[in-house]
């Protein structure tokens, strides 16, 4: 099977890691391209001795040089390694295990372990927050509600169509939203979201089935996805991702 071949499948998947790690769709897209190129150029570099996901996740933290950290102003990234990210995320969001993670990163298992349980206690007590649910069905509405809740998080209220979310969102001013893409009366969560974004800026995870009507690369794409079924540990990291980025960005923008 050609190089091409045995990584296009999981380039989808790469691009959400890498905007989830760096924050922005721009700056993860730049390095998964970064990453291509020094790939193609160097297609010794991709081994067969592992499986094709992992070792291009392996790959990409090999060559991408792109940002090794963010300084410059006060706030939880700032005193937040890169390196943390990463062992959390590969672990919870991309699904690896400890052990994975630990060839990914050219780590420990014990270092990796170490990372993550550093990581869930630095983010935990600042980024309680209201959050608006956009979700048409009541059993997993009721389950994200649920893990929002055990964060500590206030949960501003359930959605079933992209009405109620626009009345929800105007009532209530969340500070994040979770939605699905496919919603009670036909209408889509992705136009609910652009509807509340139109005269909000609050970060958006987007919980479907059906990742790859979201992850195309014809457009653009969600910075922070979740795939159904999902786990409670995903959920909960992609949560304090998504909120410890939007409230760095709203730290540093200029008063």
């Amino acid at each position: 099977m050609s190089l091409k071949a045995e990584i296009a499948p999981q380039l989808p998947f790469l691009r959400r890691y890498a905007r989830a790690v760096t924050g922005s769709q721009t700056l993860g897209d730049q390095a998964v391209r970064e990453v291509l190129e020094g790939l193609l150029a160097m297609p010794a570099t991709f081994t067969t001795d592992a499986p094709p996901r992992l070792e291009l996740y392996r790959v990409f933290h090999r060559l991408w040089r792109g940002m090794r950290s963010r300084n410059g102003h006060d706030g939880l990234i700032s005193s937040f390694p890169l390196y943390t990210r990463e062992a959390l995320l590969l672990t919870t969001i991309e699904e690896f295990s400890e052990a994975e993670a630990a060839v990914i990163l050219d780590s420990t298992v014990t270092d990796v372990s170490a990372e993550i349980e550093q990581a869930r206690a630095a983010i935990g007590a600042g980024l309680r927050s209201n959050v608006m649910i956009i979700e048409d069905e009541a059993i997993i509405a009721l389950d994200i509600k649920s893990i929002v809740e055990s964060l500590g998080h206030k949960v501003a209220g359930i959605a079933r169509t992209r009405t109620e979310a626009a009345v929800l969102a105007a009532r209530t001013n969340p500070e994040l939203i979770l939605a699905d893409i496919s919603l009670a009366d036909g209408s889509s969560g992705i136009d609910a979201v652009k509807d509340i974004l139109g005269t909000a800026n609050v970060p958006v995870i987007f919980i479907t089935a059906f990742p790859e009507r979201l992850l195309t690369g014809e457009r653009p794409e969600p910075t922070y996805l979740i795939t159904k079924p999902f786990s409670p540990a995903t959920v909960a990291a992609t949560i304090d991702q998504s909120l410890l980025f939007h409230r760095e960005a709203a730290d540093a923008a200029p008063a």
